[in-house]
């Protein structure tokens, strides 16, 4: 498929990109520290470990305690050892076991003990204290979440989740080099979903199909990820809904099947959302896409430095509303992404701030008929100088063949 790098077998066996240490990013988290007059940030989500450090965990058991000044402290299971030797932008790296024979307790109680000795000393200290979600550890299957005990160690501290949210909502140039390579899979997965759907097909038979590409070929892509993850929700013709389970409904002919699809590769996310359909696009379904996409492209011209985030939220609905689909949809029309899937800033028309030079959003209006069906269309955009820069080379609506 276009985009591939080497073949699998030596794209499989080559030393993968070692991504160097972002300064960027980091002096900008310093910077905000320096405002906040905070010494020390001491963090334990997944997303917020591989910003800091570049080291993205395997079970969550993980953490960081990221100085404003002198170097971070990695905290990591002695099974990942390697791994942060191989990734991690610190030196200091301290090891714990995941089974401690004269140790009852769970792993992350050590984790607790090796971070209150790193950050001893520091007056000031922020931990993710309003932390809403977070992304993944690379196990997926079973998030690790943390006891009172993690949060009453730190007596005092502060709440570094809007400091965190607002350093990662400009990307630096090595964010969005990673976050294309999660665009590229994800579309390059469904280049290949578009030549093996067909109809009949159950809806996860066709999830699959783009899940098995995503893992598969976009493990080991350009020579330049080390892992890459799929997740997705996919819905057919009248199984089109908002927040429902991929089921085992079948594809329809002429009517879209809508993947609403993420991609993580090494920790960076694409979040998009296409639509194919195999044969020729109903009617009804061709005149919703019309609507829709008129309503998508006036979202993007209005993404701009300086540009209203309410007014985008507002701006997006009232087409919707126009085309006749009042009150839709039912969920946000356009967050950022990053280092999650879904994480700030969100348009709201009753909420506050900007486009800012430097974001990468996700713009996602849709509209769904009661009973079933309906569309949604979804891609990252990078914010710069003249306008917004779509990152995914898939196309947008709906794809027929």
């Amino acid at each position: 498929m276009g985009g591939r790098g080497a073949s699998s077998s030596s794209c499989r066996k080559c030393d993968f990109v070692s991504w160097p240490r972002d300064e960027a990013k980091l002096a900008r988290v310093r910077a905000l520290m320096a405002e906040r007059e905070l010494d020390a940030l001491v963090v334990r989500a997944p997303d917020n470990v591989v910003y800091l450090t570049n080291f993205w965990g395997m079970k969550g058991y993980d953490a960081v305690v990221f100085r404003r000044e002198g170097d971070a402290t990695l905290i990591c299971l002695e099974a990942s050892a390697e791994d942060a030797a191989r990734t991690a932008w610190t030196d200091d790296v301290r090891l714990f076991a995941g089974y401690d024979e004269h140790d009852p307790r769970p792993p992350t109680a050590r984790t607790l003990e090796l971070a209150q000795e790193a950050a001893r000393g520091h007056r000031r200290v922020g931990l993710e204290l309003s932390l809403g979600t977070q992304a993944s550890d690379r196990m997926v299957g079973e998030p690790t979440t943390y006891t009172q005990a993690w949060f009453d160690a730190f007596e005092h501290a502060d709440d570094a989740t809007p400091l965190l949210a607002e350093a990662r909502a400009i990307k630096t140039e090595q964010e969005v080099e990673r976050m294309r390579l999660a665009n590229e899979i994800a579309a390059a997965a469904m280049e290949h979903t578009r030549t093996n759907l067909r109809p009949g097909m159950k809806e996860s038979e066709a999830a699959v199909i783009w899940q098995g590409f995503v893992h598969g070929e976009g493990t080991g892509w350009q020579g330049k990820v080390e892992l890459a993850l799929p997740f997705s929700l996919v819905w057919s013709g009248p199984g089109i809904k908002t927040f429902t389970a991929t089921g085992d409904r079948p594809v329809q002919a002429d009517e879209p099947t809508l993947f609403e699809i993420w991609v993580c590769a090494d920790g960076y996310w694409a979040d998009h959302t296409k639509n194919l359909c195999p044969g020729e696009l109903r009617p009804e379904y061709a005149c919703l896409e019309e609507a829709l996409i008129h309503v998508y492209t006036c979202a993007i011209d209005h993404c701009r430095p300086g540009a209203s985030l309410p007014e985008l939220d507002r701006l997006v609905r009232a087409g919707i509303a126009e085309a006749g689909y009042p009150g839709q949809p039912s969920h946000p029309i356009c967050h950022g992404v990053g280092a999650r899937a879904h994480e700030p800033p969100y348009a709201h028309q009753a909420g506050g701030g900007t486009v800012e030079e430097g974001m990468v959003l996700a713009i996602e209006p849709g509209a769904y008929w009661e009973g079933g069906g309906g569309l949604r269309v979804e891609d990252n955009f990078l914010i710069t100088a003249d306008g917004a820069e779509k990152l995914s080379p898939f196309p947008d609506g709906v794809v027929c063949g």
